[in-house]
């Protein structure tokens, strides 16, 4: 490491006291590379056992890696904190430009702590915080005026990055989001909650430091090397082209697309909420991470008519990607784009995480259609499949909580069907509501296995894809060590906090030269050491808070429903998780 890198440098915020202080941590970022690695060190020192996850003693922590600002797509922050949502690891990346904001401000971490007695945004630059007033904010609607008040409120130097809640986070429900740069987020398990539950509205940071490479030459060579690869890609052309959305009529075509509650693996309506649909009729411009050549981010031209005007309509930009098509489209059986758009916006108004929010409404309305719930318990609204207008309104209810069930509902399917019933078509792996993938035994097995049961931990889904294709059968055991393998090395890239779209183009001989030609001498050995190491004590961490793996519930949707692998049993899956149980003890 060089002795001057920010990356060292942690800046340490008490909300309770309004003070904040900076620490060198050079063995952590030495050790552990930034990202992920250094956060569960973080987070282990900080997060007392036991704690509550909405009170001031949990911590947020917001790392970033050591390729950060100086290669491209490098550009994800790591946020650390004891979820709301599941009782366990907290942990959510974001891309925009708040990986190279920090950087460039010139810290490799922050750790907030502690309780404002009152609403507070924060500005972060390198001389430290200031601590500003957010009482106006607090209540504030809609999420995108937050960002325009502070964006005219606070003056911008260097590179700047915003975060924000919306009405969610400050109604502590607990799979809120934390909203950066408008279109990105930290999605899922409940950052935005944590946020809410220390009266922390938003966080502005801002620099403009200059990094240098150990050796410019080499330097220069590696990063040709990786902006080459990333440009030349035919996979990253088509994030450019399409983006995430190139999946739907794929699933679909297999029999892999989560449709009304997963009731069905195909949607009649993929066709008008595909990728290319919404390229052809609604992509109003792309966007991209700081420092990133692919620009994969899309946004929708939604043009909505004002009440009896014909001439006159706003328009909303909003961006787009798989998972909140399927979890505000085929997952509630909403085929209507400009329906499924207007949903999404609500959501994002709001401040939730889409997935979540979708996955939850779908089975709030099956089970209204199993009568296990009541029109009076949802406050008048019938759930139906397709009804985009009605799951517009359910969703505002979500945030605030008229009735039981609502309260209910805004901490997770888990806990709204222990009140209520309904855990066969509950659709949570570890807590965590499902990703838009059934492929197969593999992705599920990876959603209950994965340090954030998260589709982007393991890539279940591509092992059961490459099975399909070539007739092999799977065997739990083999799932077991090919989902481990995957996800040690990823511990390595989001430690990095390289964009795991582009782990084809960060492949472990680009990685290590890269490192070498900033400081970091690495082998590959050491590294594969490194991603275990990590996932082992992100395992440690659930486990001291409670988390059990060979004792998750499994929703028996999974099973009833064909997928493109055939059918699996119950007992297929519980070897695999007692096979991963056994290499996270190895």
């Amino acid at each position: 490491m060089l002795s001057n890198d920010p990356l060292q440098r942690v800046l340490f915020i008490d909300l309770t006291k309004r003070r904040f202080w900076i620490e060198s941590r050079p063995t952590l970022f030495e050790d552990n590379l930034g990202g992920s690695g250094a956060a569960i060190g973080l987070l282990e020192e900080f997060c007392p056992e036991g704690v509550d996850p909405l009170g001031p003693d949990n911590p947020i922590i917001f790392t970033v890696g050591a390729l950060t600002g100086f290669y491209p797509l490098a550009s994800k922050t790591v946020a650390m904190f004891k979820s709301p949502h599941t009782g366990n690891l907290g942990e959510s990346h974001a891309g925009g430009r708040s990986a190279i904001a920090i950087r460039m401000a010139g810290y490799g971490g922050i750790v907030i702590m502690g309780r404002s007695e009152m609403p507070v945004y924060l500005v972060i630059n390198s001389d430290g915080v200031a601590f500003r007033d957010a009482s106006a904010l607090w209540g504030t609607r809609s999420s995108y005026t937050t960002g325009d008040v502070l964006r005219k409120r606070e003056p911008g130097t260097g590179l700047r990055t915003i975060m924000r809640i919306g009405r969610a986070g400050e109604e502590l429900v607990s799979y809120a989001c934390v909203i950066t740069e408008t279109y990105r987020h930290f999605g899922r398990l409940g950052l935005g909650a944590v946020f809410g539950s220390k009266q922390l509205k938003a966080i502005i940071i801002g620099g403009k430091r200059n990094l240098e490479p150990a050796d410019r030459k080499r330097y220069r060579q590696s990063y040709d090397e990786i902006y080459k690869r990333a440009t030349d890609s035919p996979m990253m052309q088509k994030y450019h082209e399409l983006g995430t959305p190139m999946n739907v009529l794929p699933l679909d075509t297999i029999g892999a697309l989560p449709t009304r509650n997963l009731q069905s693996g195909t949607f009649e309506g993929a066709t008008g909420i595909s990728g290319e649909h919404l390229a052809a009729d609604y992509l109003g411009r792309r966007v991209a991470c700081a420092h990133c050549p692919v620009a994969c981010i899309h946004l929708a031209a939604l043009r909505i008519p004002y009440p009896n005007d014909p001439y006159f309509y706003k328009t909303l930009m909003l961006g787009y990607d798989h998972e909140p098509i399927y979890a505000t489209g085929s997952m509630l059986g909403i085929g209507d784009a400009s329906g499924m758009l207007q949903l999404m916006d609500e959501v994002e108004v709001l401040g939730l995480d889409v997935m979540t929010a979708g996955v939850a409404l779908a089975w709030a309305t099956e089970a209204l259609d199993r009568e296990l719930i009541t029109e009076e318990e949802t406050d008048g609204l019938k759930l139906a499949f397709g009804d985009t207008q009605t799951y517009i309104e359910a969703v505002k209810r979500i945030v605030t909580q008229p009735t039981d069930f609502y309260r209910a509902l805004a901490r997770g399917i888990d806990h709204a069907a222990a009140q209520y019933g309904g855990a066969d078509y509950a659709l949570t792996f570890g807590g965590n509501e499902m990703p838009g993938y059934h492929t197969g035994p593999a992705c599920h097995i990876g959603y209950l296995t994965g340090a954030r049961h998260s589709h982007l931990d393991s890539a279940g889904y591509s092992l059961d894809q490459d099975a399909a294709k070539t007739g092999t059968a799977l065997n739990p055991e083999q799932v077991a060590t090919e989902l481990f393998e995957e996800e040690r090395w990823r511990q390595v890239l989001t430690s990095l906090v390289i964009c795991l779209f582009a782990r084809k183009v960060y492949e472990p001989e680009i990685v290590i030269e890269a490192l070498a030609a900033i400081g970091y001498e690495r082998t590959i050995q050491e590294l594969t050491a490194l991603g275990a190491g990590i996932l082992k004590r992100k395992a440690k961490f659930k486990e001291r808070e409670g988390f059990n793996m060979t004792e998750l519930r499994i929703p028996r949707r999974i099973f009833e429903t064909p997928s493109p692998a055939g059918p699996f049993e119950e007992d297929f899956v519980r070897q695999a998780l007692a096979a991963y149980a056994a290499l996270l003890q190895g």
